[in-house]
């Protein structure tokens, strides 16, 4: 049996379509079309069902499938192995939200590309979950960082860590607010008090509200900014209430720029996940990356 015909075939039962395991092989969509037909004519069987909106494979497809993959992700990393050792340097495109990504991320894999040992270069690009996991499964990306876990067999999402958020504000609005208050009336408490935000929806907001308070926030932001670098320094200003991410105002909670507004017994988490696509972690420079964000990501609070 050709192995490129299995390569083929493998890919289009992870993508779940002839049209992305076209971009992802580099073929046209009738090449892998034809492919998938000629595999189909040797082995007597259908492997796929067409369908309005991609293709789902059958009982036999889903068999091969298992059989095949983990041999052709091998044949991969053996390859992929040698190709290391000889090329000079391999690039890695991660993609990932723009604040976790450049605060946490890159300051990661930037020194691991320092290291004389490792050989890869990196590209980095930003968004938000759907755009980064639809590029990702478009081949742009090697490595993406989701607050979203994929479905489907294409893409492989491993958790990463969960991150904390905290209601923050300055000392003076903090005590505007008082502790005692806040316990009685809960979420009415704060329904005068300006808003700072990264988008008019108030996402950070609207979760913490509904985690914590079990309610909806009652205003619309104050301050409306995308980039959380920024909402922490608008409540440093005193611009008003803003829910951040723990790691990324440790700093300013530590010099006395903002407080806790409030310290529930459960926090809110949001859990980011470490997403390849299906059999890519045979590359070693995607490897690499991966094992050396985990393990960072361990020591991350």
């Amino acid at each position: 049996m050709d192995l490129a015909l299995l390569r083929t075939f493998v890919t289009v039962h992870r993508a779940g379509s002839f049209t992305r395991a076209a971009a992802l092989l580099g073929l046209s969509q009738p090449a892998v079309t034809a492919q998938i037909r000629t595999l189909e004519r040797q082995l007597g069987r259908p492997l796929f069902l067409r369908q309005a909106r991609g293709v789902t494979p059958t009982t036999i497809g889903d068999e091969l499938a298992h059989k095949a993959a983990p041999h052709l992700d091998s044949l991969v990393e053996i390859a992929e192995s040698g190709l290391d050792q000889e090329s000079s340097m391999r690039t890695l495109h991660l993609a990932g939200p723009l604040e976790f990504t450049a605060e946490r991320a890159l300051p990661t894999l930037t020194a691991l590309t320092g290291d004389d040992g490792q050989r890869f270069t990196l590209r980095a690009s930003f968004g938000h979950a759907e755009e980064t996991l639809e590029g990702l499964a478009a081949g742009h990306h090697d490595l993406a960082i989701s607050t979203a876990r994929p479905r489907g067999a294409l893409l492989t999402a491993t958790a990463l860590c969960d991150e904390e958020h905290m209601l923050v504000a300055t000392p003076a609005l903090a005590d505007r607010i008082g502790p005692g208050l806040l316990r009685s009336e809960g979420a009415h408490a704060l329904e005068d008090l300006p808003v700072i935000e990264v988008h008019e929806s108030l996402p950070f907001v609207a979760r913490y509200w509904a985690s914590v308070f079990d309610s909806r926030p009652a205003g619309s932001g104050t301050v409306v900014v995308p980039d959380l670098r920024a909402v922490l320094a608008c409540a440093v200003a005193g611009a008003g209430l803003a829910v951040l991410p723990r790691y990324l105002c440790a700093d300013a909670l530590a010099r006395g720029d903002i407080v806790a507004v409030h310290e529930p017994a459960v926090p809110p988490l949001r859990t980011y996940f470490l997403v390849v696509r299906t059999g890519t972690l045979a590359m070693p420079h995607i490897a690499k990356a991966h094992d050396w964000l985990l393990r960072a990501a361990s020591a991350w609070s």
